[in-house]
């Protein structure tokens, strides 16, 4: 099931994706996707609804989050072995565990605002995983038991007061804007296998990012279950995975990074795309 939210930020209405790809309005059913309230058992009841039965939604709205309930955004740092290659750094024995401000998080084509005097705006694109179930200390065998499902996260990065001005990443991790996620949130019965999914991203139109989950250092159930050492994961918390190469700082000779007018276009085998104009912040 495809479940996704729609229309103006904040007055967002409940919708699935039904398999000819129509908009199916979900209001009648529930009145939100608050993964907290719903979790595991009310998306198992709404995996149930007839979705033909359902209104269509007419015209092109604009598309929130497709959940509701964040109560941490959770990031993995250098977990594609090529990506670590292109930064210069060293591939971890153990996930790099930085935090998103909840803050940044926006929907999947709504623009990426440049923070006042940024130079150095980079884009990432990444499978997010979305807890259904709280995880606290699990084993890696029982880790995707505690999944809702997947979804499609920039994580945009501004590098400069990522790396260069002292202290921890989430400085430069955690502007306004920098977290789209969407468009849908699949749920983990349709997409059982999350290391075999092909993810890309393009700037104007030229290729930037093409890589593959079946590449992470490491997966998503290792992800889900060394977090949970970490702390408590509550339904409706994500985790961005990590990043394949391509990224900005990694291009040879000269870095590029995002100006505004720029467009970002990324996507996910299986869930969606995104797109966003970069703005002046």
């Amino acid at each position: 099931m495809k479940l996704i939210r729609y229309g103006a930020p904040g007055r967002e209405k409940p919708g699935l994706i039904d398999s000819e790809g129509v908009l199916r309005d979900l209001s009648g059913v529930t009145p939100h996707l608050d993964l907290p309230s719903l979790g595991l058992a009310g998306l198992r009841r709404l995996c149930e609804v007839e979705a033909g039965g359902l209104p269509r939604v007419r015209g092109t709205p604009r598309l929130g989050v497709p959940f509701t309930g964040i109560s941490k955004f959770v990031a993995i740092g250098l977990n594609y072995r090529d990506h670590a290659a292109e930064a210069g750094m060293r591939v971890p024995t153990e996930p790099i565990v930085f935090m998103k401000a909840t803050t940044c998080i926006t929907g999947p084509s709504d623009a990426i605002e440049l923070p006042p005097g940024s130079l150095k705006t980079d884009w990432e694109v990444e499978l997010g995983v979305v807890i259904g179930q709280t995880a606290k200390r699990v084993g890696e065998s029982q880790a995707l038991d505690h999944v809702a499902g997947y979804c499609v996260v920039n994580d945009v990065s501004e590098r400069a007061w990522q790396t260069e001005r002292g202290g921890t990443w989430d400085k430069g991790k955690g502007f306004d804007s920098f977290g789209p996620i969407g468009p849908w949130l699949v749920t983990r019965d349709e997409l059982p296998d999350p290391q075999a999914l092909a993810m890309w991203l393009d700037v104007n139109g030229e290729p930037r990012q093409r890589g593959n989950t079946a590449t992470m250092v490491f997966s998503v159930a290792q992800l889900v279950s060394y977090v949970s050492q970490c702390m408590t994961l509550l339904p409706g918390d994500v985790i961005a995975t990590g990043t394949p190469p391509g990224v900005g700082m990694g291009i040879k000779p000269v870095p590029q990074f995002l100006k505004a007018g720029d467009v970002v276009t990324l996507g996910i085998d299986g869930l969606g795309a995104q797109r966003q104009r970069v703005v002046a912040g």
